[in-house]
């Protein structure tokens, strides 16, 4: 199969929305949820956290969720389903993203509690756009 004919494939909108849905998630996850266990388990206080160009990180972040969405949804292809989508999506925020993570992180020395917050948001945004895109193909 050539690049063309996968892209052709790709349900855009079907990506928009799971980029969207990893984006909100993560504003839950980093927020309410476990934004007080991030900032302690990574050493940002809350004062550095309001520094920055928040356009600018946002931006970056929400280009970087739609570039993995549309991977995924190559990935996916035209004929998956609820059920690949959501074991694809688990299998790359858990063995992919969240080994890779863990390597960094055993190098660097970072605390556990680190990796479980940012590994566990990984986790759950791939397999939530993994359903969104293999549910709407």
């Amino acid at each position: 199969m050539d690049t063309g004919s996968v892209m052709a494939g790709i349900n855009w909108l079907a990506v928009v929305v799971a980029a969207v849905s990893t984006f909100v998630l993560g504003g839950l996850w980093y927020g309410p949820m476990f934004g007080q266990a991030w900032m302690r388990a990574s050493g940002v206080t809350e004062e550095q956290a309001r520094q920055g160009n928040p356009g600018l990180i946002f931006g970056l972040a929400f280009v970087c969720e739609l570039i993995a969405a549309v991977l995924l949804a190559m990935f996916l292809g035209a004929e998956s389903t609820l059920s690949f989508g959501i074991f694809a999506g688990a299998s790359v925020g858990i063995g992919w993203v969240g080994t890779g993570l863990a390597v960094i992180y055993l190098f660097e020395r970072r605390p556990p509690a680190h990796w479980i917050v940012n590994g566990g948001y990984q986790a759950v945004a791939f397999t939530l756009m993994g359903a969104i895109l293999g549910v709407w193909h």
